[in-house]
Protein backbone atom coordinates (compact mmCIF):
# COMPACT_ATOMS: atom_id res chain seq x y z
CA UNK A 1 0.00 0.00 0.00
CA UNK A 2 1.32 3.42 -0.93
CA UNK A 3 1.21 6.32 1.50
CA UNK A 4 0.55 8.71 -1.42
CA UNK A 5 -3.20 7.77 -1.49
CA UNK A 6 -3.50 8.24 -5.22
CA UNK A 7 -1.58 11.50 -5.32
CA UNK A 8 1.01 11.94 -8.04
CA UNK A 9 4.52 11.96 -6.55
CA UNK A 10 6.45 15.17 -7.14
CA UNK A 11 9.42 13.07 -8.23
CA UNK A 12 7.41 11.87 -11.23
CA UNK A 13 7.70 15.37 -12.73
CA UNK A 14 11.47 15.21 -12.64
CA UNK A 15 14.05 13.45 -14.80
CA UNK A 16 16.11 10.62 -13.37
CA UNK A 17 18.91 11.94 -11.15
CA UNK A 18 21.76 11.97 -13.70
CA UNK A 19 24.57 10.57 -11.57
CA UNK A 20 22.44 7.53 -10.69
CA UNK A 21 22.90 6.43 -14.30
CA UNK A 22 26.68 6.22 -13.93
CA UNK A 23 26.75 3.22 -11.58
CA UNK A 24 27.88 0.72 -14.22
CA UNK A 25 30.59 3.01 -15.62
CA UNK A 26 31.79 3.79 -12.10
CA UNK A 27 32.08 0.09 -11.29
CA UNK A 28 33.92 -0.46 -14.56
CA UNK A 29 36.39 2.36 -13.88
CA UNK A 30 36.88 1.08 -10.34
CA UNK A 31 38.32 -2.18 -11.66
CA UNK A 32 41.47 -0.39 -12.78
CA UNK A 33 44.44 -1.85 -10.84
CA UNK A 34 45.50 1.65 -9.71
CA UNK A 35 41.98 2.64 -8.69
CA UNK A 36 39.39 4.97 -10.15
CA UNK A 37 40.05 8.58 -11.12
CA UNK A 38 36.65 10.16 -10.59
CA UNK A 39 36.32 13.30 -12.71
CA UNK A 40 32.53 13.09 -12.94
CA UNK A 41 31.60 15.46 -10.09
CA UNK A 42 33.01 18.91 -9.39
CA UNK A 43 33.48 18.39 -5.67
CA UNK A 44 36.48 20.12 -4.03
CA UNK A 45 39.22 17.92 -2.58
CA UNK A 46 41.67 20.49 -1.22
CA UNK A 47 41.81 21.69 2.41
CA UNK A 48 39.66 24.45 3.82
CA UNK A 49 41.96 27.36 4.67
CA UNK A 50 42.72 27.62 8.42
CA UNK A 51 41.54 31.24 8.38
CA UNK A 52 38.06 30.05 7.43
CA UNK A 53 38.01 27.17 9.92
CA UNK A 54 39.11 29.54 12.69
CA UNK A 55 36.24 31.88 11.80
CA UNK A 56 33.79 28.97 11.85
CA UNK A 57 34.94 28.03 15.34
CA UNK A 58 34.91 31.64 16.56
CA UNK A 59 31.26 31.93 15.46
CA UNK A 60 30.18 28.59 16.94
CA UNK A 61 29.27 29.79 20.46
CA UNK A 62 25.92 31.24 19.39
CA UNK A 63 22.92 29.42 20.88
CA UNK A 64 20.12 31.44 19.30
CA UNK A 65 18.46 31.46 15.90
CA UNK A 66 20.32 33.32 13.17
CA UNK A 67 18.35 35.69 10.96
CA UNK A 68 17.46 34.75 7.41
CA UNK A 69 18.82 37.97 5.97
CA UNK A 70 22.25 37.17 7.39
CA UNK A 71 24.61 39.14 9.56
CA UNK A 72 25.73 42.61 8.61
CA UNK A 73 29.25 41.22 8.53
CA UNK A 74 28.57 38.58 5.88
CA UNK A 75 26.49 40.91 3.69
CA UNK A 76 29.13 43.63 3.84
CA UNK A 77 31.84 41.07 3.02
CA UNK A 78 29.82 39.93 0.00
CA UNK A 79 29.44 43.50 -1.28
CA UNK A 80 33.09 44.38 -0.87
CA UNK A 81 34.32 41.10 -2.36
CA UNK A 82 32.19 41.56 -5.48
CA UNK A 83 33.61 45.04 -5.96
CA UNK A 84 37.19 44.03 -5.19
CA UNK A 85 37.24 40.78 -7.18
CA UNK A 86 34.83 41.51 -10.02
CA UNK A 87 34.44 45.29 -10.35
CA UNK A 88 30.77 45.37 -9.32
CA UNK A 89 29.95 48.78 -7.88
CA UNK A 90 26.80 50.24 -6.34
CA UNK A 91 25.82 47.28 -4.14
CA UNK A 92 24.73 47.66 -0.53
CA UNK A 93 23.61 45.23 2.16
CA UNK A 94 19.96 45.36 1.06
CA UNK A 95 21.04 43.71 -2.20
CA UNK A 96 22.60 40.59 -0.61
CA UNK A 97 20.91 37.41 0.66
CA UNK A 98 22.92 34.44 2.04
CA UNK A 99 21.60 31.04 0.93
CA UNK A 100 22.14 27.43 1.96
CA UNK A 101 24.28 26.55 -1.03
CA UNK A 102 23.31 27.67 -4.50
CA UNK A 103 21.72 24.40 -5.62
CA UNK A 104 18.84 24.76 -3.17
CA UNK A 105 18.18 28.34 -4.14
CA UNK A 106 18.20 27.55 -7.87
CA UNK A 107 15.87 24.58 -7.34
CA UNK A 108 13.41 26.74 -5.42
CA UNK A 109 13.81 30.11 -7.10
CA UNK A 110 10.99 29.98 -9.69
CA UNK A 111 8.43 28.83 -7.10
CA UNK A 112 9.66 31.34 -4.51
CA UNK A 113 9.20 34.15 -7.05
CA UNK A 114 5.66 33.06 -7.83
CA UNK A 115 6.47 31.56 -11.22
CA UNK A 116 4.34 28.56 -12.10
CA UNK A 117 1.86 27.01 -14.51
CA UNK A 118 1.67 28.91 -17.78
CA UNK A 119 5.07 30.52 -17.31
CA UNK A 120 8.21 29.85 -19.31
CA UNK A 121 11.65 29.58 -17.70
CA UNK A 122 14.47 29.88 -20.23
CA UNK A 123 17.59 27.81 -19.58
CA UNK A 124 20.74 27.37 -21.69
CA UNK A 125 20.65 24.64 -24.32
CA UNK A 126 23.51 22.93 -22.48
CA UNK A 127 22.76 23.56 -18.82
CA UNK A 128 23.28 22.65 -15.19
CA UNK A 129 20.36 20.22 -14.58
CA UNK A 130 18.93 22.09 -11.58
CA UNK A 131 17.70 24.99 -13.76
CA UNK A 132 15.27 22.60 -15.42
CA UNK A 133 14.41 20.93 -12.11
CA UNK A 134 13.52 24.29 -10.51
CA UNK A 135 11.15 25.11 -13.37
CA UNK A 136 9.50 21.69 -13.18
CA UNK A 137 9.09 21.86 -9.40
CA UNK A 138 7.28 25.18 -9.84
CA UNK A 139 5.02 23.74 -12.56
CA UNK A 140 6.54 26.07 -15.16
CA UNK A 141 7.77 25.11 -18.62
CA UNK A 142 11.54 24.95 -19.15
CA UNK A 143 12.59 26.28 -22.56
CA UNK A 144 16.13 25.68 -23.86
CA UNK A 145 17.57 28.57 -25.85
CA UNK A 146 20.95 30.24 -26.24
CA UNK A 147 19.90 33.19 -28.37
CA UNK A 148 17.13 35.72 -28.07
CA UNK A 149 15.99 35.12 -31.64
CA UNK A 150 15.08 31.55 -30.66
CA UNK A 151 12.53 32.97 -28.21
CA UNK A 152 10.68 35.08 -30.78
CA UNK A 153 7.95 37.34 -29.39
CA UNK A 154 7.57 35.38 -26.13
CA UNK A 155 7.81 36.98 -22.69
CA UNK A 156 9.26 34.35 -20.34
CA UNK A 157 8.98 34.83 -16.60
CA UNK A 158 12.65 34.13 -16.00
CA UNK A 159 15.81 33.55 -17.99
CA UNK A 160 18.91 31.81 -16.65
CA UNK A 161 22.40 32.71 -17.76
CA UNK A 162 25.51 30.78 -16.74
CA UNK A 163 28.91 32.29 -17.48
CA UNK A 164 31.38 30.67 -17.13
CA UNK A 165 29.20 27.74 -18.06
CA UNK A 166 28.87 24.48 -16.24
CA UNK A 167 29.61 22.19 -18.09
CA UNK A 168 31.12 23.87 -21.17
CA UNK A 169 33.30 26.60 -19.65
CA UNK A 170 31.98 29.06 -22.24
CA UNK A 171 32.18 32.75 -21.34
CA UNK A 172 29.50 35.24 -22.44
CA UNK A 173 30.83 38.64 -23.57
CA UNK A 174 29.63 41.98 -22.23
CA UNK A 175 27.72 42.75 -25.44
CA UNK A 176 25.66 39.57 -25.16
CA UNK A 177 24.84 40.23 -21.50
CA UNK A 178 23.76 43.79 -22.30
CA UNK A 179 21.42 42.56 -25.05
CA UNK A 180 19.84 39.98 -22.73
CA UNK A 181 19.28 42.57 -19.99
CA UNK A 182 17.69 45.06 -22.40
CA UNK A 183 15.50 42.35 -23.98
CA UNK A 184 14.39 41.09 -20.57
CA UNK A 185 13.51 44.53 -19.25
CA UNK A 186 11.34 45.23 -22.28
CA UNK A 187 9.32 42.12 -21.34
CA UNK A 188 9.38 42.23 -17.55
CA UNK A 189 11.53 39.08 -17.48
CA UNK A 190 13.75 38.34 -14.48
CA UNK A 191 17.37 37.51 -15.35
CA UNK A 192 19.20 35.13 -13.02
CA UNK A 193 22.91 34.75 -13.70
CA UNK A 194 24.67 31.74 -12.19
CA UNK A 195 28.18 33.04 -11.53
CA UNK A 196 29.58 30.28 -9.33
CA UNK A 197 32.68 29.95 -11.54
CA UNK A 198 33.28 33.66 -12.09
CA UNK A 199 36.58 33.59 -10.19
CA UNK A 200 38.08 30.79 -12.28
CA UNK A 201 39.15 32.36 -15.57
CA UNK A 202 41.76 30.81 -17.89
CA UNK A 203 41.56 31.97 -21.50
CA UNK A 204 38.68 34.50 -21.34
CA UNK A 205 37.72 36.93 -18.60
CA UNK A 206 34.10 36.40 -17.49
CA UNK A 207 31.88 39.32 -16.52
CA UNK A 208 29.06 39.48 -13.96
CA UNK A 209 25.52 40.38 -14.96
CA UNK A 210 25.87 43.13 -12.32
CA UNK A 211 28.95 44.65 -13.94
CA UNK A 212 28.39 48.37 -14.65
CA UNK A 213 29.29 47.75 -18.31
CA UNK A 214 26.22 45.52 -18.46
CA UNK A 215 23.75 47.32 -16.18
CA UNK A 216 24.67 51.01 -16.50
CA UNK A 217 24.21 51.02 -12.72
CA UNK A 218 20.62 49.69 -12.75
CA UNK A 219 20.09 46.31 -11.05
CA UNK A 220 16.34 46.12 -11.73
CA UNK A 221 15.22 42.58 -12.56
CA UNK A 222 18.69 41.12 -12.11
CA UNK A 223 19.99 38.48 -9.69
CA UNK A 224 23.50 37.03 -9.54
CA UNK A 225 24.08 33.67 -7.86
CA UNK A 226 27.43 33.23 -6.09
CA UNK A 227 28.95 30.23 -4.33
CA UNK A 228 31.95 29.69 -2.08
CA UNK A 229 32.03 25.96 -2.88
CA UNK A 230 34.63 26.14 -5.63
CA UNK A 231 36.75 29.22 -4.95
CA UNK A 232 37.03 28.59 -1.18
CA UNK A 233 36.49 24.79 -1.01
CA UNK A 234 33.33 25.26 1.07
CA UNK A 235 31.03 22.78 -0.68
CA UNK A 236 30.37 20.99 2.62
CA UNK A 237 29.52 24.28 4.34
CA UNK A 238 26.63 24.98 1.90
CA UNK A 239 27.64 28.62 1.58
CA UNK A 240 26.33 30.91 -1.13
CA UNK A 241 24.53 34.19 -1.65
CA UNK A 242 22.35 36.14 -4.05
CA UNK A 243 23.10 39.70 -5.12
CA UNK A 244 21.12 42.19 -7.16
CA UNK A 245 17.73 43.87 -7.39
CA UNK A 246 16.75 44.88 -3.83
CA UNK A 247 13.05 44.36 -4.62
CA UNK A 248 13.69 40.76 -5.67
CA UNK A 249 15.97 40.19 -2.68
CA UNK A 250 13.25 41.56 -0.38
CA UNK A 251 10.62 39.26 -1.87
CA UNK A 252 12.86 36.21 -1.60
CA UNK A 253 13.69 37.14 1.99
CA UNK A 254 10.01 37.49 2.91
CA UNK A 255 9.24 33.98 1.64
CA UNK A 256 12.41 32.34 2.96
CA UNK A 257 11.75 33.71 6.47
CA UNK A 258 8.48 31.77 6.54
CA UNK A 259 10.20 28.63 5.24
CA UNK A 260 13.06 28.80 7.75
CA UNK A 261 15.70 28.79 5.04
CA UNK A 262 18.55 30.18 7.14
CA UNK A 263 22.31 29.87 6.74
CA UNK A 264 23.69 28.63 10.10
CA UNK A 265 25.41 31.36 12.13
CA UNK A 266 28.86 29.67 12.24
CA UNK A 267 28.76 29.22 8.46
CA UNK A 268 28.00 32.92 8.05
CA UNK A 269 31.10 33.69 10.11
CA UNK A 270 33.17 31.42 7.89
CA UNK A 271 31.68 33.01 4.77
CA UNK A 272 32.61 36.50 5.91
CA UNK A 273 36.21 35.42 6.52
CA UNK A 274 36.41 33.71 3.14
CA UNK A 275 34.95 36.69 1.30
CA UNK A 276 37.33 39.12 3.01
CA UNK A 277 40.45 37.16 2.03
CA UNK A 278 41.78 36.87 -1.52
CA UNK A 279 44.99 34.99 -0.77
CA UNK A 280 43.39 31.57 -0.35
CA UNK A 281 41.25 32.01 -3.49
CA UNK A 282 44.33 32.90 -5.53
CA UNK A 283 46.15 29.83 -4.22
CA UNK A 284 43.21 27.58 -5.06
CA UNK A 285 42.90 29.06 -8.54
CA UNK A 286 46.56 28.24 -9.18
CA UNK A 287 46.01 24.64 -8.05
CA UNK A 288 43.24 24.31 -10.61
CA UNK A 289 45.29 26.06 -13.29
CA UNK A 290 48.12 23.54 -12.79
CA UNK A 291 45.74 20.56 -12.92
CA UNK A 292 44.07 21.96 -16.00
CA UNK A 293 47.37 22.20 -17.86
CA UNK A 294 48.24 18.58 -17.04
CA UNK A 295 44.83 17.14 -17.88
CA UNK A 296 44.26 19.29 -20.95
CA UNK A 297 47.54 18.20 -22.54
CA UNK A 298 46.74 14.54 -21.89
CA UNK A 299 43.18 14.78 -23.22
CA UNK A 300 44.43 16.36 -26.45
CA UNK A 301 47.23 13.79 -26.75
CA UNK A 302 44.62 11.04 -26.46
CA UNK A 303 42.90 12.38 -29.57
CA UNK A 304 39.94 14.14 -28.01
CA UNK A 305 38.92 17.67 -28.96
CA UNK A 306 38.26 20.25 -26.25
CA UNK A 307 35.58 22.84 -27.00
CA UNK A 308 35.02 26.11 -25.11
CA UNK A 309 36.49 25.44 -21.61
CA UNK A 310 37.81 29.01 -21.40
CA UNK A 311 36.96 29.27 -17.68
CA UNK A 312 35.55 27.22 -14.83
CA UNK A 313 36.43 23.80 -13.47
CA UNK A 314 35.80 21.50 -16.42
CA UNK A 315 37.08 20.37 -19.78
CA UNK A 316 34.28 19.92 -22.33
CA UNK A 317 35.72 17.19 -24.52
CA UNK A 318 34.59 14.99 -27.40
CA UNK A 319 35.64 12.02 -29.51
CA UNK A 320 32.86 12.89 -32.00
CA UNK A 321 30.74 10.01 -30.79
CA UNK A 322 27.87 9.47 -28.38
CA UNK A 323 28.89 10.70 -24.94
CA UNK A 324 28.07 7.37 -23.30
CA UNK A 325 30.53 5.63 -25.63
CA UNK A 326 33.19 8.09 -24.55
CA UNK A 327 32.30 7.49 -20.90
CA UNK A 328 32.84 3.76 -21.48
CA UNK A 329 36.12 4.38 -23.32
CA UNK A 330 37.37 6.43 -20.38
CA UNK A 331 36.05 3.91 -17.83
CA UNK A 332 38.16 1.22 -19.50
CA UNK A 333 41.12 3.41 -18.51
CA UNK A 334 39.88 3.82 -14.95
CA UNK A 335 38.56 7.35 -15.49
CA UNK A 336 34.97 8.37 -14.75
CA UNK A 337 33.53 11.35 -16.62
CA UNK A 338 30.08 12.93 -16.77
CA UNK A 339 28.30 12.30 -20.10
CA UNK A 340 27.11 15.41 -21.89
CA UNK A 341 23.54 14.16 -22.04
CA UNK A 342 23.28 15.13 -18.35
CA UNK A 343 23.11 18.71 -19.55
CA UNK A 344 20.62 18.53 -22.38
CA UNK A 345 20.15 17.16 -25.91
CA UNK A 346 22.88 19.36 -27.39
CA UNK A 347 25.46 17.84 -25.06
CA UNK A 348 25.18 14.26 -26.26
CA UNK A 349 28.53 14.12 -28.06
CA UNK A 350 30.70 15.56 -25.28
CA UNK A 351 31.85 14.57 -21.81
CA UNK A 352 32.65 16.80 -18.86
CA UNK A 353 35.97 16.20 -17.10
CA UNK A 354 36.35 17.93 -13.72
CA UNK A 355 39.59 19.46 -12.48
CA UNK A 356 38.52 18.74 -8.90
CA UNK A 357 40.78 15.80 -8.15
CA UNK A 358 44.07 15.68 -6.30
CA UNK A 359 47.34 16.33 -8.12
CA UNK A 360 48.10 12.62 -7.81
CA UNK A 361 44.80 11.54 -9.38
CA UNK A 362 45.06 14.11 -12.19
CA UNK A 363 48.57 12.82 -12.91
CA UNK A 364 47.23 9.25 -12.90
CA UNK A 365 44.52 10.19 -15.41
CA UNK A 366 47.06 11.92 -17.62
CA UNK A 367 49.31 8.87 -17.61
CA UNK A 368 46.44 6.54 -18.53
CA UNK A 369 45.40 8.80 -21.40
CA UNK A 370 48.88 9.05 -22.89
CA UNK A 371 50.08 5.43 -22.59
Amino acid sequence: MTSMRGRTPVSSRLPEFPWDTLAEAKERAGRHPDGIVDLSVGTPVDPVDPLIRDALYASSDFPGYPVTIGTTMVRTAACTSLERRHGITGLDNSMILPVIGTKEVIAGLPATLGIGAGDDVVIPEIAYPTYEVGALLAGARPVRADSLTQLGPSSPALIYLNSPSNPTGKVLPVEHLRKVVQWARERGTIVVSDECYLGLAWDDEPVSILDPRVTDGDFTGLLAVHSLSKTSNLASYRAGFLAGDPALISELLAVRKHAGLIVPFPVQGAMAAALDDDTHTAQQRERYRSRREVLRAAVLAAGLRIDDSAAGLYLWATRDEDSRATVDWLADRGILAAPGDFYGPRGTRHVRLALTATDERIAAAAKRLTV
